[in-house]
């Protein structure tokens, strides 16, 4: 190509210089200039990987993956990540040397590589989900599009998300501190706010081994829940967490008591282990029932899909398997007609991401947001973006190349996790 343009340029310089124009500067002189001077990188087909550098900061672990061409690509894992420096760089030699653009066989390689390693869940597919979120923002950036076009387009250009209150159960919260909060987080915005409802520490709670609540505790999470109703009104959306610390038991019997404050979801009322309890669970309630916060990768969430035992699925595409994984999960809902929710509890880098994928779905309902976002100064400090984070409940996709979030390797040393190597 390069010759046929040379050749082309200096046939039309001497066409011109032959014509009554010969007086001015030869035609498209100036023009190949310009593009001798330009910077061109090889072909997609010589990109490859060199080396997988990671640093953990608080909860969440940060990969990073060096190419030859001098581009990378950024992806963030959380919860399941505690001590996975060696997973890290292991992962990172089985793919060094080859092209980040293959991100599905590269998935494949490392998640069936590992199936006596414990690729099933956990730590392994934590790590991998960072991995592999890495490579999509790395194979945007080089081929110069958004994750979301990698994933086959958008069905929409803004992300509605429902505010985490982080009014934590542990501060023992009265029910006047639960309208306060919901009120709080609609003033900034949104129209979907979320609470907790477990309280480890309940001075009602009889025995707390024994996750059958007891009716002190029934009357406790009614009264803070109808707080909030009452401090917002019937339009904004309220969703309630109970982070699977109940029986099915008491998961029918929260449901039911919350039914006449409509909540848009109760959240994981038990443990994710046993999809027919969940059944047994939302059979029992008309108040919509989500899960999967803690389930991995697609074949998790088969069981819960077969047998209609949650209303919602809400992966966290930061340790359930990525962003192809998160569209996987999110195409398997929709065979189901069963709305997909991300839960979300990363920095604004998984933030995103997940946008990308809540983008890429026609089944997409809400994605998590935290209060953190709004109260920490660290997550404004370890990551770069030049745009509106959030806007009353919206976040806008990024257009730029990649997941569009660079991390700040700086601004996160003082923030790092002690004892491991950071970015080495």
């Amino acid at each position: 190509m390069h010759n046929s343009r040379r050749n082309f340029l200096t046939k039309a310089a001497i066409a011109a210089a032959l014509s009554p124009l010969a007086t001015l500067p030869a035609f498209g002189q100036q023009y190949e200039a310009s593009v001798e001077k330009f910077e061109k990188r090889s072909a997609p087909s010589d990109l490859k990987i060199t080396d997988i550098k990671c640093g953990y900061v608080k909860g969440s672990l940060f990969v990073k993956i060096y190419t030859n061409q001098d581009i990378w690509g950024c992806g963030e894992g959380v919860d399941a990540v505690p001590g996975t420096y060696h997973l890290v760089k292991n992962f990172g030699a089985r793919i060094k040397g080859q092209s980040p653009l293959n991100v599905h066989r590269l998935f494949e390689f490392i998640r069936k590589s590992g199936f006596f390693q414990g690729a099933q869940s956990g730590m392994y597919v934590a790590v991998l989900s960072a991995i592999e979120s890495a490579l999509w923002d790395l194979a945007g950036k080089a081929l110069n599009v958004p994750v979301y076009q990698l994933l086959g387009g958008k069905f929409r250009d803004k992300i509605r998300v429902y505010c985490d209150t982080a009014l934590y159960q542990r501060t023992l919260p009265q029910p006047k501190d639960f309208a306060e909060a919901a009120l709080k987080s609609k003033n900034m915005g949104f129209n979907a706010i979320k609470f907790d409802l477990d309280q480890a520490n309940d001075p009602k709670k009889y025995d707390r081994f024994n996750w059958t609540a007891s009716p002190g505790e029934l009357q406790r999470m009614h009264d803070q829940i109808a707080a909030a109703r009452e401090a917002v009104g019937p339009e904004t959306d309220i969703l309630v967490d109970m982070h699977g610390r109940y029986d099915a038991v008491t998961g029918k019997a929260v449901a039911k008591l919350l039914e006449p404050l409509n909540l848009m979801w109760l959240e994981e009322p038990i443990p994710a282990e046993n999809a027919e309890a969940y059944k047994l669970i939302t059979d029992f309630t008309s108040t919509p029932i989500a899960a999967g916060e803690n389930h991995y990768l697609a074949y998790g969430f088969r069981p819960l899909l077969e047998i209609g035992a949650v209303d919602i699925v809400m992966p966290d595409l930061q340790k359930a398997g990525g962003l192809g994984e998160g569209q996987r999960i999110a195409n398997l809902a929709n065979l189901y007609y069963t709305p997909f929710a991300p839960h979300m509890v990363a920095s604004f880098l998984g933030a995103m991401a997940s946008c990308h994928v809540c983008a890429s779905v026609p089944n997409f309902l809400i994605l998590e947001w935290q209060s953190y976002f709004h109260t920490d100064p660290m997550f404004k400090e370890i990551v770069k973006y030049d745009g509106e984070w959030v806007n009353n409940s919206f976040i806008t996709v990024s257009e730029k190349p990649g997941v569009g979030v660079e991390i700040n390797e700086e601004a996160m040393k003082k923030y790092a996790v002690p004892g491991i190597p950071f970015f080495e």
